[in-house]
């Protein structure tokens, strides 16, 4: 199969799912918008994420993330990068309906890889059965959490038990009515080597001594999932929740961490797509000055400069995809880095133009784009900011020419 080519059945699926979004998710959107309000409260769960959910289930757009055939599809990165771009289109909606929501998708990945038989009953099921959903508890607000080896959250050893101590923030999806566990990073060895200190732990939110501090707006954004500040004071985990065993913690979130950052950056793609989308409906539905907005020369650069950039956006994801499929995630460190700073940055210039043609609409609710910016903002920042993915970039190319030099 070259680059350029897809398989049949996700072919398929991406029929089945842009039938999906038409026909259902973005008639939703509305529905959503009018029972947040009438709820009064920024976490409620509405109603209209359950019908959806049952829906995608009834057609069999469910769990499209994940690898392994015994638990969905079974579909490869390359196979799934399309239907997450679709997705991408209504982010607040589209992933959770489908069952393939962020962190979810990474914490399942990990329960399926690390998890003992007993996690996988009581979390991994439930997850895959959409019943409950999950947090990922790694960054940290005294340190610079973008070189995991800074955390500093203590889980001491107890006998047959671990006693966890610390504070984590920007703990996304722990508001959501449904989040039900957390997965833990911290150290218990502060002097192991560099790399062997980190330990993950299956914890769940409600344990004795987890007090969910506050949420944390995002661009003033009291996001339905919430991004948790926690405190963790004497929490009693028992040695069997170990993933993978004491001091694997910073393997497993590299491991983890991939897929969730190549996931990212196919929703952005569709957020971009949606942005272009409503750019030109907008543009050429306006008129200034005795003309459409979409005869403006400066608009038309706009537009053909986006189908552009998005290409190119694409292209990179599909190659990333492709090398994790072929040779694994590590083998994909350039691609997966790249990507994570492209991706973002694009979608971004795409929503703030797109903004600006919907003049003053567009920094209102009525339209997804001020949301869609704040969420592509925040990406930036969120699994690695560019400064760290763009230092892994220039290193490998370092290192490649290290020997030429005279």
């Amino acid at each position: 199969m070259s680059l350029f080519e897809t398989t049949e059945r996700s072919a398929r699926y991406q029929e089945e799912l842009l039938a999906f979004m038409d026909s259902h998710v973005y008639p939703a959107e509305a529905v959503y918008a009018a029972q947040m309000r009438e709820a009064g409260d920024p976490h409620h769960h509405p109603q209209v994420i359950e019908d959806l959910k049952a829906e995608a289930q009834r057609r069999g757009l469910w769990n499209l993330f994940h690898p392994h055939p015994e638990w969905g599809p079974g579909l490869s990165n390359f196979e799934y990068a399309p239907l997450a771009e679709i997705m991408g289109g209504s982010p607040h909606l589209a992933p959770e309906a489908c069952n393939c929501a962020a962190p979810d998708t990474g914490n399942m990945e990990v329960l399926t890889l690390f998890g003992s038989e007993e996690h996988k009953k009581t979390y991994l099921r439930p997850l895959l059965d959409g019943t409950i959903r999950s947090a990922f508890a790694m960054t940290e607000p005294a340190v610079a959490s973008s070189d995991a080896t800074n955390v500093e959250m203590r889980m001491e050893r107890d006998g047959d038990e671990y006693v966890l101590n610390g504070r984590k923030w920007f703990a996304s999806n722990a508001m959501h009515r449904n989040c039900r566990v957390l997965i833990v990073m911290g150290k218990t060895d502060p002097t192991a080597a560099t790399h062997r200190q980190q330990s993950m732990m299956v914890v769940p939110l409600d344990a004795p001594g987890i007090t969910v501090l506050r949420n944390l707006p995002v661009f003033g954004y009291q996001d339905r999932e919430g991004h948790a500040e926690l405190v963790f004071e004497d929490v009693r985990v028992p040695a069997a929740d170990v993933l993978a065993g004491e001091g694997e913690g910073f393997a497993i979130s590299q491991a983890r961490l991939g897929p969730g950052r190549i996931h990212h950056c196919m929703r952005a793609i569709g957020m971009a797509e949606r942005a272009l989308e409503l750019m030109c409906t907008r543009a050429l539905a306006r008129e200034t000055f005795g003309a459409p907005v979409a005869e403006r020369s400066n608009i038309q650069d706009w537009i053909a400069e986006a189908r552009i950039e998005i290409e190119k956006s694409r292209l990179l994801t599909l190659k990333a995809a492709y090398v994790m499929d072929e040779s694994g995630n590590r083998a994909a460190r350039t691609e997966i880095a790249a990507i994570k700073v492209d991706a973002p940055n694009m979608a971004l210039k795409i929503v703030d133009r797109a903004i600006q043609v919907h003049g003053a609409a567009g920094v209102t609710e009525d339209v997804p784009l001020a949301s869609f910016y704040a969420h592509l903002r925040t990406l930036r920042i969120a699994d690695g900011p560019d400064e760290v993915h763009k230092r892994t970039l220039a290193r490998r190319e370092l290192r490649r020419h290290a020997g030429t030099v005279a």
